[in-house]
C-alpha cells in the first residue's frame, strides 16, 4: 500500500461558503441546543471492545508515522484478511441471534 502526499483542499471563496450565526445569548461559534447526534448499530458495535477513554497509544503512533514516512511500513495482507473474515462472521452470527 502507499500512502501519496497529503493535497489540502483550497477554502472555497466567501460567496459560497456557508455562514454560522450564533444564538445571540451566546457567545461566537456557539452549539445550537437542539443539535442532536444518534449512531447507529454499526457505529455501536464499533465501539465494544474498544477502551472507549479516548487513548491510544502515542508511541506507536510515531513508530508507524516514522515508517510510512521512510518507506518501510509492511501492511501484513493475510492478518487484515483474518481480522475481517472474523469480523464479518462476528456480525452475521449477531444478526442470527
Amino acid at each position: 500500500m502507499k500512502i501519496g502526499q497529503f493535497e489540502p483542499k483550497t477554502p472555497q471563496p466567501a460567496s459560497t461558503a456557508v455562514e454560522r450565526k450564533a444564538h445571540p445569548s451566546k457567545g461566537a461559534g456557539a452549539v445550537e441546543p437542539s443539535a442532536k447526534v444518534a449512531l447507529s448499530s454499526s457505529a455501536a458495535l464499533r465501539t465494544e471492545g474498544t477502551a472507549g477513554d479516548g487513548t491510544f497509544d502515542q508511541a506507536k503512533v510515531e513508530r508507524i508515522a516514522a515508517a510510512i514516512k521512510d518507506g518501510k511500513f509492511k501492511v501484513d495482507a493475510g492478518a487484515i484478511a483474518d481480522k475481517l473474515i472474523a469480523n464479518a462472521q462476528e456480525l452475521i452470527g449477531r444478526t442470527k441471534a
